[in-house]
């Protein structure tokens, strides 16, 4: 399939990213349920937009309920509405997000945290395509799209009998993984740039450029925040550097501590640890193993055993200098 230059929100040309894209250009023309995968912080509210504005309801309202965010006694009414006097300060007749929604799309974001008692009525209303607001006695029929997103594993909510199973299949119709940072990285320089350019347009100031130092740091940092740390982190660096170069990140010490020694969300390993301190001093000795200002010499460890080191773990006899 070829993929339509119809997603400019989703920045990057990584492989999950464009496999991703493809899943996007897949289902947008469609009408079908779309349930969103990923980790917090990696943009699932702008895939949802994406493909609502891809799609045949694109001229009709994109409704947003963030379920995490509605407190248990009112997502119902937020959701399907309420009749005047339904309940203590019900005061007026209120038009419900899936109603505001009809002949449009509504994202559900942060679906796991739905209660178990609306799940029920939503599950319902997916099947009938219909609602009743709560207190009231006519049935609406609707026309919704739904697409729902969560960072949660649904599947084992279900085992734990936290979410609804019969809801997780109508919902889980065409799943689409938007992928965490730590597994594209390759994308890093290009959303640095974006980002770069969007927040040096906002505060009236020219594009800095960022030095290859600190290129190399965000490209070692694990990022458990995902997009949305990298953002926060270029507008950050931006406003604390006057200069024309940002030279230095305001990662905090907890941060740079788990970089460190996490990858991909595992821990990393003793070799893969030694790996990078050997690699690091290497660069600092400008490659130079054995010898004054060798990278032995640093180490403290004969020259033979540096070199076997290096051997046993692939380390390539090229080692750039991180000068620019």
């Amino acid at each position: 399939m070829e993929i339509p230059e119809n997603f400019p929100e989703i920045i990057g040309s990584s492989a999950p990213i464009e496999h991703m894209r493809q899943l996007m250009a897949q289902v947008a023309g469609t009408h079908s349920t779309v349930l969103l995968l990923g980790e917090t912080g990696t943009g699932k509210e702008l895939v949802a937009k994406a493909i609502h504005r891809n799609s045949p309801r694109n001229s009709q309202p994109l409704v947003i309920v963030n379920c995490a965010a509605l407190p248990v006694d009112l997502i119902e009414s937020e959701l399907f509405g309420h009749e005047k006097g339904s309940f203590t300060g019900a005061s007026e007749t209120r038009i419900g997000k899936w109603e505001l929604a009809d002949n449009g799309t509504l994202f559900l974001d942060e679906i796991g945290e739905m209660p178990l008692e609306v799940q029920a009525k939503l599950l319902r209303t997916l099947q009938e395509r219909e609602i009743e607001r709560i207190g009231g006695k006519t049935v609406i029929k609707t026309n919704v799209r739904v697409i729902a997103a969560t960072n949660k594993d649904l599947s084992d909510h279900v085992r734990q009998g936290n979410f609804r199973s019969d809801l997780f299949f109508r919902l889980n119709v065409f799943p689409i993984i938007v992928p965490p940072l730590r597994e594209r990285k390759q994308d890093i320089g290009t959303l640095t740039k974006y980002f770069l350019q969007k927040h040096a347009q906002r505060i009236g100031r020219k594009v800095p450029r960022i030095s290859g130092r600190v290129i190399r740091k965000l490209l070692v940092h694990s990022w458990p925040g995902n997009v949305r740390e990298l953002e926060n982190l270029i507008e950050q660096s931006m406003l604390m550097s006057s200069g024309p170069v940002i030279e230095q990140l305001f990662l905090s010490p907890d941060d740079e501590h788990l970089s460190s020694v996490m990858l991909g969300g595992r821990i990393k390993s003793i070799d893969e640890v030694l790996r990078e301190h050997i690699l690091q001093v290497l660069r600092l000795c400008e490659g130079k193993v054995a010898g004054p200002g060798g990278a032995a010499e640093a180490l403290r460890v004969p020259p033979t055993t540096l070199h076997s080191m290096i051997k046993r773990l692939g380390i390539r006899k090229s080692y750039p200098t991180g000068n620019q």
